[in-house]
């Protein structure tokens, strides 16, 4: 569907890799919008058994593309123009009661693909890329992979579903930690809070292994086995709501705009009140 989001489906698994290796696959508009569109044509797809996300090159997803928070400095919003603007606008993912942003969709179509999405996860899985993974079921990585919820870094918070999807899977503690701080962790320290799965040396041979069992099981227990493990930990459409409106009113405001000029500085940034 897109040259920066390969498919390829074999014997009912997906193989999706994200595919900007000269940025670690960072993401930019395409990234985005490719991603949703892979998730809303593999959700259509009949014969699917289960799903291996990953990304080509040397780590998974570095986060939002550096030049788009370059841009940010000559006055390039964040923000894309589109009707995503609108923040009470709902989203076009088809479930009822969900109001998405675009960086949302691009997570919360893998939770609604009806067959197990497995992450492997190497290299590293920071901000977006962070946010990214938790849309799957579960995560496999290298003990050296570095996690880092990163927004902060730029002066903002996390609004791709992370402040919601975190905290059940880590604990609220761990998450407002990671989420305050920006520190990075190792696949070792995710593996311990609980927000990666299992580790592996080569994580995407292991999550193919663990796709082909699960695509040789009853499908039909399998779908009804997510949903009703989603049934344990539901997120509030609200809370999504929540978080997308925060995240604009932060968007380009004086104190993350000097987040960012301080980072790509490399200096001690200096807010106001």
């Amino acid at each position: 569907m897109s040259d920066v989001a390969l498919v390829e489906v074999i014997d009912g698994v997906a193989d999706v890799r994200l595919n900007r290796p000269h940025v670690m696959n960072a993401f930019n508009d395409d990234m985005f919008e490719a991603l949703i569109g892979v998730g809303q044509s593999l959700r259509a797809r009949t014969g699917l058994r289960a799903v291996v996300l990953s990304g080509e090159g040397r780590g998974f997803c570095a986060g939002l593309d550096k030049a788009s928070f370059a841009a940010q400095t000559s006055g390039t919003s964040l923000v894309p123009h589109t009707t995503d603007g609108d923040p009470n606008r709902r989203g076009d993912l088809g479930v009822e009661g969900l109001f998405l942003g675009r960086g949302q969709k691009a997570v919360w179509v893998w939770r609604l693909i009806e067959v197990p999405v497995i992450a492997a996860i190497h290299g590293a899985a920071v901000g977006a890329g962070l946010q990214l993974a938790l849309g799957a079921d579960l995560r496999y990585a290298t003990p050296t992979t570095k996690f880092a919820v990163g927004e902060i870094n730029w002066g903002l918070i996390p609004d791709m579903g992370g402040t919601q999807l975190l905290p059940p899977l880590i604990g609220v503690d761990h998450a407002r930690d990671l989420i305050y701080s920006g520190r990075t962790i190792t696949g070792d320290d995710a593996e311990r809070l609980g927000l990666v799965t299992a580790l592996f040396e080569d994580p995407l041979a292991a999550a193919h292994d663990w796709a082909r069992t699960v695509a040789s099981r009853n499908p039909h227990a399998i779908r009804n086995a997510k949903a009703l493990t989603a049934l344990a930990q539901p997120v509030r459409a609200e809370a999504l709501v929540a978080e997308r409106k925060a995240m604009r009113q932060i968007i380009g405001s004086e104190n993350q705009i000097e987040a960012v000029h301080a980072n790509l500085e490399s200096r001690v940034p200096r807010f106001t009140q």
